[in-house]
């Protein structure tokens, strides 16, 4: 079933009262109310503490609506501003500043920008710098959520240059200070300047830590950790959370540590570990529910149920997204907790229920005033309607589909709530009804003046319309859509309609534009590499929402005779898809690639690439000084994928040999068969995979011509993407290694008696260090790396490749260390004198089970390993036959003519030629990932 496109969107409920000495003290309310269609997370922020997180991001999977902020409160639970400036009586009407909080809180950003502007220019007239620079800051997070960066950078230049010039400060002052600072984080941030964000949190935290705020203090320290995560830096990230998790675990119970359980569990969401997360949020609830009197837990549960969503126990999140409406006192968490629910009801196929609940919905959405949270809330209707239309009418001759004028005049009326029920809650879904709904989300968007919301509106009513095959208004509204976006320099949102416009146009027939749209969101989408990895259920958002642009990009490329220009930029597009795949696998950019490609250094080496597209599987074959090659099989990717997944299957020995041999012979006539002339004609030695997909799962060695497996015809290896290499041959002269492993039973994992033997003939081989059993630790081998610069580090141990980064580690005495760590365990060496580990050997890893994308993991450590080269195991054979090929791997790479890829194929030839391991099972799992030379 196709995802719920959402949107979210971070709103803040501030209090806000003066500290000084013989008044009011200045203190912060930071409400978190995300609203109803998830994107992109931004850092905390707020009107005045930490407050409005996220900048609105393109439609999430899922539909699922992430919070991704808390609401820290100090002081009382006001959702209004009362303000009061020393030895003054409070205002008895609202000030220009105070009614600017509460249009930026009802999501009018427009309005709360004028507001602000003019509260900024009375106290400039009024020389009161305090609350002048505290309007300005606020009017630069009004100028963010309304794309105006420039407006946004001058007003918060301004903030901090009057700030900055206190002599005295007082905690009020320090505090203001903080919130303009974390204000200028989140510019920094959107930006792409992540350490300059990190820097200026820091100095958030500091003016807070002074002011005696702790409420602030949390806020920077989970802004530092978005940070530290974009710069991809992983441990720190988490340490900075800890330490903020073990400072509330020390408090007392209380409101305050209630909300900043919830803030930091929607953090560890965002950085995704929805398993904590859910943990904190609990605790959050329960500690809530002891208060007296018990606060509105609505939002906490609303939390609860998008992470149990994530976690898919998707009927805790519908129990979670009931209790969650029903308890809500605010409007906006209810309309949202009900706009999950439908998603997910419709994901889960429960069309009865989930029609039942549209009239729910349409009561809380006519209670919400024109903004930008009510934009998203109708629009995210709209798409689950989409999803669930039974409608097969088209939008002409019905007057509400009649847009196309509409949106050019729209009025209140339009889409009026009474529109909506005119044929009870089943008529909702009809086209007409569908396109009401989204032309009133248009009119209110102009009403607030709010580009991006209209955006939005405009763009998912082009997708109806493309959906109903009315490609010239579809290409309209989605032109408009594009056009809006453009000018406010919001990538985020501007790939969709990129990617939206290039579809329509294909539908067309119009190639060349087509293919141009699809390139501009491709590049759009590079550009947003920082941006991606915040997204909450990041992995299903990029399965539906990014790799499919890279790939029908390529699918358009090699339509019909593609050309050399068209060919070798579909290298690039498959090239760029593999980095930000393991962007995705890490949630960091830290991968960079090479600009020389690897390929270009091995004349005896070919490199294919395998594609895997809607209608066919495509190849492209690169050999060395010759023009790009492309070939194809037309199968739906339905069966190619099964071919694959028997395959896996069938490489089991217990199973049928002869399924086995179907399987791999019909995989080697796809990817090889068609090309046997060129690679004998060009005397390659050499295959090296970039593959795709199910494919990864898969050892090419075990590929069957009908007489031979191709490892008896070429040394095999696999590459994550040949720009993330560093081309360079082993020093035989200085080849030693660290050798280690575990024999025994440890932390649930179940004994390895071979590993022992299997040192041992290792040792024989090449000169070793050894750390076996109770030496082998993070900390031992950690020295052992830094003080000899081993070449070769071969480990023998459990371990386990997956889709999911916290599934992916190898085993030490200890305990698992993760993927994530692994930088730190082994790159020690590398940052101190430049010399990276050429062999990284893991000899009893597995792929999780089950897990159609567990290889991704294999790349993953391959390249966060900072190992030119890895050989892994794709299942764990535990036998002596490991054992023997282990030794006869190192017998030949002491060989100076043989490769790392050569040495490995002799090796799996000997075990092929003994009777008793014959089989693929045996031999296949070794795969070489990297550098082959």
């Amino acid at each position: 079933m196709k995802w719920a496109s959402q949107i979210f969107r971070l709103k803040i409920r501030s209090s806000l009262r003066w500290y000084a000495s013989s008044v009011i003290l200045f203190g912060l309310t930071l409400f978190l109310v995300t609203t109803v269609l998830p994107g992109i997370s931004y850092p905390v922020e707020s009107l005045h503490v930490s407050g409005d997180k996220v900048e609105d991001r393109g439609q999430r999977a899922e539909g699922h609506i992430a919070q991704t902020d808390k609401i820290l409160h100090l002081g009382d639970n006001t959702r209004r501003l009362k303000r009061q400036s020393p030895n003054a009586k409070i205002a008895n009407s609202p000030t220009p500043l105070e009614q600017g909080i509460a249009a930026f809180e009802a999501g009018r950003f427009a309005d709360a920008a004028q507001l602000w502007q003019q509260a900024a220019q009375e106290y400039e007239a009024k020389s009161d710098r305090l609350n002048q620079a505290l309007s300005l800051s606020y009017l630069s997070l009004a100028y963010q959520n309304l794309g105006q960066v420039q407006d946004a950078e001058q007003a918060i230049s301004q903030s901090l240059d009057l700030l900055q010039h206190q002599d005295n400060w007082e905690s009020g002052g320090l505090a203001i200070l903080g919130q303009a600072l974390n204000t200028q984080g989140r510019l920094q941030l959107t930006k792409g300047q992540a350490e300059a964000a990190l820097d200026t949190w820091k100095q958030a935290s500091d003016a807070y830590r002074r002011a005696g705020d702790e409420t602030g203090k949390l806020g920077s320290q989970i802004n530092q950790a978005q940070a530290l995560q974009t710069l991809g830096l992983y441990r720190r990230a988490q340490t900075r959370l800890e330490q903020a998790n073990q400072h509330l675990q020390a408090q007392p119970d209380s409101l305050l540590k209630v909300q900043g359980l919830q803030s930091l569990g929607i953090a560890l969401q965002e950085l995704g570990d929805p398993k904590t997360s859910q943990t904190l949020l609990t605790q959050s609830l329960a500690i809530a529910q002891k208060l007296n009197p018990t606060p509105d837990t609505s939002a906490i549960l609303l939390s609860l149920g998008n992470v149990a969503r994530d976690l898919q126990e998707d009927d805790k999140a519908l129990d979670y997204y009931q209790k969650a409406a029903k308890n809500a006192t605010d409007s906006l968490i209810q309309i949202k907790a009900q706009l999950n629910q439908l998603s997910l009801l419709i994901n889960t196929e429960q069309e009865d229920a989930a029609i039942a609940l549209l009239p729910q919905i349409q009561v809380s959405l006519a209670t919400l005033s024109p903004s930008r949270a009510a934009v998203y809330a109708h629009v995210n209707l709209a798409d689950s309607l989409m999803r669930m239309s039974s409608d097969v009418e088209t939008c002409h001759g019905t007057s509400g589909c009649q847009l196309m004028g509409l949106t050019d005049n729209l009025t209140p009326e339009t889409g009026s709530a009474k529109a909506l029920t005119t044929n009870g809650a089943k008529a909702l879904t009809t086209n007409g009804a569908i396109a009401q709904i989204l032309a009133k989300a248009i009119q209110q968007a102009r009403q607030i003046q709010d580009a991006k919301a209209e955006s939005y509106a405009l763009g998912e009513l082009g997708k109806l319309y493309e959906q109903k095959q009315q490609l010239a208004e579809a290409q309209k509204l989605t032109q408009q859509a594009l056009s809006l976006v453009q000018v406010i320099n919001a990538g985020d949102i501007a790939y969709l309609w990129e990617w939206q416009l290039g579809r329509i146009l294909e539908k067309q027939g119009n190639i060349k534009d087509a293919v141009a749209a699809y390139t501009v969101a491709v590049e759009t989408l590079r550009s947003l590499r920082s941006d991606l990895i915040a997204l909450p259920n990041l992995q299903f958002y990029f399965r539906e929402r990014v790799e499919p642009v890279y790939r029908q990009l390529v699918g358009l490329l090699l339509k019909s005779d593609p050309s050399q220009k068209n060919l070798q930029k579909a290298r690039e597009v498959i090239e760029s898809l593999q980095l930000a795949e393991l962007d995705n696998f890490f949630r960091n950019t830290c991968i960079q690639a090479q600009s020389q490609q690897i390929d270009q250094v091995d004349p005896t080496a070919a490199v294919i690439y395998p594609i895997i597209l809607p209608d066919r599987l495509a190849v492209i074959l690169s050999l060395p000084g010759q023009p790009l090659h492309h070939y194809q099989t037309q199968l739906p990717e339905a069966e190619v994928n099964n071919a694959f997944v028997q395959l896996r299957k069938f490489l089991n020995p217990v199973l049928s040999n002869k399924q086995r041999l179907r399987y791999s012979q019909d995989i080697y006539d796809w990817l090889i068969r068609p090309i046997e002339a060129e690679l004998a004609d060009n005397e390659i030695k050499t295959l090296v995979f970039i593959l795709d997909g199910a494919l990864r799962n898969l050892p090419m060695a075990a590929l069957y011509d009908g007489e031979q497996y191709l490892i008896e015809k070429y040394s095999v290896a696999v590459s994550p993407g040949l720009q993330l290499l560093e081309p360079r041959a082993l020093d035989r002269e200085r080849l030693q290694a660290l050798i280690g492993g575990l024999s025994e039973e440890r932390g649930g994992f179940s004994a390895l008696p071979g590993v022992e033997l299997e040192l041992k003939k290792i040792s024989d081989q090449v000169p070793s260090e050894m750390l076996f059993n109770q030496e082998f630790t993070t900390t031992t081998l950690k020295q052992e790396i830094s003080d000899v610069p081993f070449p070769i580090v071969h480990l023998a141990t459990h371990g386990q490749f997956s889709s999911e980064v916290e599934d992916t580690f190898i085993l030490t005495w200890e305990g698992p260390v993760n993927v994530n760590d692994l930088d730190q365990l082994l790159q020690v060496r590398e940052r101190e004198d430049n010399q990276p580990i050429e062999l990284l050997v893991l000899s009893a890893c597995q792929t999780a089970t089950g897990d159609q994308r567990a290889a991704l993991g294999l790349a993953g450590v391959a390249v966060r390993s900072g190992a030119r080269s890895t050989l892994a195991t794709l299942w764990s054979v535990r036998d002596e036959s490991t054992a023997q090929l282990m030794a006869e791997f190192y017998q030949y790479l002491t060989q100076a003519e043989n490769s790392k890829a050569e040495s490995l194929r002799q090796a799996q030839l000997s075990i092929l030629k003994n009777p008793k391991y014959e089989h693929p099972y045996y031999w296949a799992p070794f795969v070489l990932v990297g550098n082959w030379l």
